[in-house]
């Protein structure tokens, strides 16, 4: 119940956007079977995915962009697979602000009216959405895998909504 009041409040705040700004879905990977390296989603993680694509299956949806790891391509394929787009791979070569600034400058090649989905990492989504000009971005912590920057731009001044999708993820254990 709460994943499709969520959906809902996703789909109300993206219909609110005017037509001629710019859309842009910031998000972390869904939930990995494992720690480090580089893992695949775990079936949290791959449901996240899921209900990612459905939260966004009213966007225009042009631009899928993801860092080349399994968890972030994982979460990004079911969203480009439903646009009928291919995902993006931008490295993360030179450290956080260089790969930031890197996604920021390919968000901005879509046109007037599209959705661009970015999905990131932990270290990576505040920095990106900060280079896009969110000027309080969320962090999340290694524990939420549920939050969701969605940006306006091509207005006066980029409009940023922070918002979660899919099921609620647990607070981490102190």
């Amino acid at each position: 119940m709460i994943q499709r009041l969520l959906i809902a409040a996703l789909a109300a705040a993206l219909a609110a956007l005017p037509a001629q700004a710019q859309t842009v879905v910031i998000v972390r990977h869904g939930e990995k079977v494992a720690p480090s390296g580089d893992p695949d989603l775990s079936a949290a993680g791959q449901a996240r995915a899921e209900a990612l694509a459905q939260a966004l299956a009213g966007a225009k949806v042009t631009m899928v962009l993801a860092t080349p790891l399994k968890r972030t391509q994982q979460t990004a394929a079911p969203t480009a697979r439903a646009a009928g787009v291919t995902v993006v791979a931008l490295g993360v070569e030179g450290g956080d602000a260089a790969h930031a600034q890197r996604v920021a400058a390919k968000a901005r090649t879509a046109g007037p009216g599209d959705t661009v989905l970015i999905v990131g990492h932990s270290n990576t989504v505040a920095a990106i959405a900060r280079a896009l000009g969110d000027r309080a971005p969320v962090a999340p912590t290694d524990c939420e895998y549920d939050k969701m920057t969605v940006l306006e731009l091509g207005a006066p001044a980029t409009r940023a909504i922070h918002t979660r999708y899919g099921a609620p993820t647990e607070p981490c254990a102190s």
